[in-house]
């Protein structure tokens, strides 16, 4: 009740600044400062009675029980009145004790001569008055029991959870209720999302069976077999992906795009294109051109490789997606066939249009690539087209599809300076995004994106991490030794911990699976400027703490020399712990013997991320020789694949400007991050995020996806996976995040 309390006054607080009511802001925030109920908090309450025990002040002790009887406790039924006598009576004598053990035995007979007309005829203070005349009350049989920790700390968790439940059963107003209004609704909104979506699979499979014995069906994706659940998303992005094609002219990116997608539909309308072997052909009719599609496409293919191979006749696949319109137009019209029909005519006017303009454009112009090699001006995604369907003019092979497609890209823009560091939280509901000015956004994405909550810290801020469970706290590690935990509900600071004097700049900051303990990487100031000579000069330690003691639990040993830390990731059940330090070493540490189980020289230079693997067998890392390397865990130091990476996806990361203006960061945040199955990995890039699909060996990592929209360089990615929905985040050094929203195509 207390968090909810404050949030309420922050809003009426916003309200009246909105309303321009400052008369009344300055007698609220004064109501608010001299309020005795402590805004519901009890543990600012029970501190409140502690202060006057502490200073002695039975009058200021006696005037504050009485305003919570009047105000709270005479509001109870008569049966706790018992309870709160004793309550009273307990208090009153941890009041006594205080001042015996304090050895100001004028405050002792004070209270006995200000409270004997109230307490002289109650029988448990019968005994009670011999006490100031007692030389060792300590050890008397009687009251020996009060002077010790155990009825001290009894009585306050007693009257700590007294107030609590009293707090919980009071009526509450309209307003207080608003929050839990709110996460009502939104569970009731989502859980009427999920049945929904069950209805229209459930209405799909029962018209997919039964046109099941005349209609044969391809393998399509899973936002085609289920479009109509996709809704008003689905036609936008159509809508605005024909209208790129019909305004502009066909690039290899658009190109090596939507041709895989439209390869799972063959066949459909097509506009009319004039090819080199037969131009009287201009002006035939649409349907004589599609049926003539294949044939012209083996006379263009063979004109340029193989002159004289013979011709061979081709026939075009059956278009069953042809067929499934078809009959969906012979039945009775009905407002969700007419849907459904709308639906696959704009994508197979999409999907099919540039396939065959690119081809037949490119033959026009003599560029066709001999078709059994790799070409430099075709995208690969396009010579595998071409080798699956104009080989020996006939279709071979399996058609290749993208695993994901990008529904949509929003924009956070609330950062005005360079981001460091942009986590989702373990629950997916939050994004907590760091900038270089110390500036901390915590903010949501679904089903709006709305900013939670703003921290502006004085010192400086260098690494971040949420907490597991509960989940809606933070991390935050400074440059001035310090390690904050920040409730990012209540907007308040529930602890600071003091690291290391000697070693003030917290680099990384890794919370267990378990939430009960957490790493810290603390590293001493930068005492040189060489570059060079940088990664060895900077000592470092690595501590645990107890997230709930807040306390350090021990010091991990650094071999062979104690190094600063820039990364650390646990793995699924916190058993295993890998850093990457400044020294290109990456080790791995046992938490259950909290010791190093092993270490390697990974990378020349720094290394700036590392992740364990979806089956935690192996582990990557990218470092500042800019190479993506997998080592395996078991065998120390072995190498499973290793991989160069561009400068801009590795770092340091450059921004430059007008008049010679440059901006130059080191790495900070997370460089890369896999997707839920950990087959693809996102990485940074100068415009955008850009996803490769992992390979076993091989020297060159496969790109799949670029996900775009940046115009500065990309220094930080995270991946939000949701059932076949995904988020992908980018953040830039213009402070800008994009968040890509994918849709996985995977079977």
């Amino acid at each position: 009740m207390g968090s909810a309390v404050e949030r309420t006054d922050e809003h009426v607080r916003e309200y009246l600044i909105f309303r321009g009511f400052t008369n009344t802001l300055k007698n609220l925030d004064s109501e608010i400062k001299a309020d005795k109920e402590k805004g519901f908090r009890v543990d600012k309450i029970i501190d409140q009675l502690l202060q006057f025990i502490q200073t002695f002040d039975l009058s200021g002790l006696k005037d504050y029980w009485l305003y919570l009887d009047r105000r709270l406790f005479c509001r109870l039924e008569d049966v706790y009145r018992p309870t709160v006598n004793k309550l009273r009576a307990s208090l009153y004598r941890y009041y006594i004790i205080n001042t015996i053990q304090k050895a100001n035995l004028e405050k002792t007979q004070e209270f006995f001569q200000k409270q004997a007309m109230e307490l002289q005829g109650q029988p448990e203070w019968r005994d009670w008055f011999i006490l100031p005349f007692i030389p060792a009350p300590e050890q008397n049989q009687t009251f020996a029991p009060y002077f010790s920790r155990q009825w001290s700390d009894t009585f306050l968790v007693s009257l700590h959870n007294f107030l609590s439940v009293l707090f919980q059963c009071m009526p509450q107003p309209v307003l207080l209720s608003f929050d839990a209004e709110v996460q009502r609704t939104t569970s009731l909104t989502e859980e009427n999302e999920q049945l929904r979506q069950k209805l229209f699979a459930l209405q799909t499979e029962t018209r997919d069976h039964r046109d099941g014995d005349e209609v044969v069906h391809h393998k399509l994706p899973t936002y085609v077999q289920n479009m109509d659940r996709l809704g008003d998303t689905e036609l936008d992005l159509v809508s605005s992906q024909r209208a790129v094609s019909v305004t502009s002219t066909p690039s290899r990116n658009f190109f090596s795009t939507f041709l895989p997608q439209g390869l799972r539909t063959p066949g459909g309308k097509t506009q009319q294109v004039t090819t080199v072997s037969s131009p009287s052909q201009a002006a035939v009719g649409r349907k004589e051109q599609t049926n003539n599609q294949s044939s012209k496409l083996k006379d263009a293919v063979q004109v340029k490789e193989m002159k004289s191979a013979p011709n061979q006749a081709s026939s075009e696949p059956p278009n069953s997606q042809s067929q499934l319109s078809n009959q969906h137009s012979n039945q009775p019209t009905h407002l969700r066939h007419k849907k459904i029909q709308t639906h696959e005519k704009e994508r197979k006017e999409l999907f099919h249009k540039p396939a065959p303009q690119l081809i037949e454009k490119k033959a026009e112009f003599g560029e066709m690539e001999p078709l059994n090699e790799t070409s430099s001006n075709v995208p690969d995604a396009s010579s595998s087209y071409l080798r699956n369907v104009a080989v020996g003019g006939e279709q071979v092979g399996q058609t290749v599809e993208q695993p994901f497609i990008k529904l949509s890209q929003e924009e956070y823009g609330e950062h005005h300076s360079s981001i460091m560091h942009c986590r989702v939280d373990c629950s997916g509901r939050r994004v907590a995004s760091l900038d270089v000015d110390g500036v901390i956004k915590v903010w949501s994405f679904n089903p709006i994106m709305q900013t939670k909550a703003t921290i502006m810290s004085k010192s400086p801020l260098l690494s971040l991490e949420w907490a597991t469970k509960p989940d809606r706290l933070l991390l935050l590690g400074s440059g001035i030794g310090t390690v904050r935990l920040y409730d990012t509900e209540a907007k308040k600071n529930l602890y600071e911990m003091n690291i290391d004097e000697t070693h003030p700049r917290i680099l990384s900051l890794a919370c267990s699976p378990s939430g009960s303990s957490f790493v810290c990487s603390a590293a001493a100031h930068i005492r040189t400027t060489d570059p060079a000579r940088f990664p060895m000069q900077v000592s470092g330690q690595l501590l645990l703490w107890d997230t709930k003691t807040v306390k350090q639990q021990l010091q991990f040993s650094l071999e062979p020399v104690p190094v600063a830390i820039n990364c650390t990731a646990f793995n699924h059940n916190g058993n295993l712990l890998v850093t990457g330090a400044a020294d290109g070493v990456i080790r791995l540490f046992d938490m259950q013997q909290y010791e190093s189980a092993m270490s390697w020289k990974a990378h020349d230079g720094e290394v700036y991320s590392v992740e364990f693997s979806s089956d935690e067998n192996t582990v990557f890392s990218i470092g500042g020789d800019g190479k993506f390397i997998q080592w395996n865990i078991h065998r120390c130091g072995v190498k499973q694949s290793e991989q160069f990476l561009p400068q801009d996806a590795t770092g340091p990361f450059v921004l430059s400007g007008y008049s010679g203006y440059k901006q130059v960061q080191v790495p900070r945040g997370r460089l890369f991050t896999f997707d839920s199955e950990g087959q693809h990995v996102l990485t940074c890039s100068s415009s955008g995020g850009i996803i490769y699909k992992l390979t076993n060996g091989e020297p060159t990592l496969e790109s799949v996806l670029s996900l775009g929209g940046h115009k500065a360089p990309v220094v930080t990615v995270d991946w939000c996976s949701a059932l076949d929905c995904g988020t992908c985040l980018t953040a830039s050094m213009d402070g800008k995040i994009k968040l890509s929203t994918l849709l996985s195509q995977k079977s």
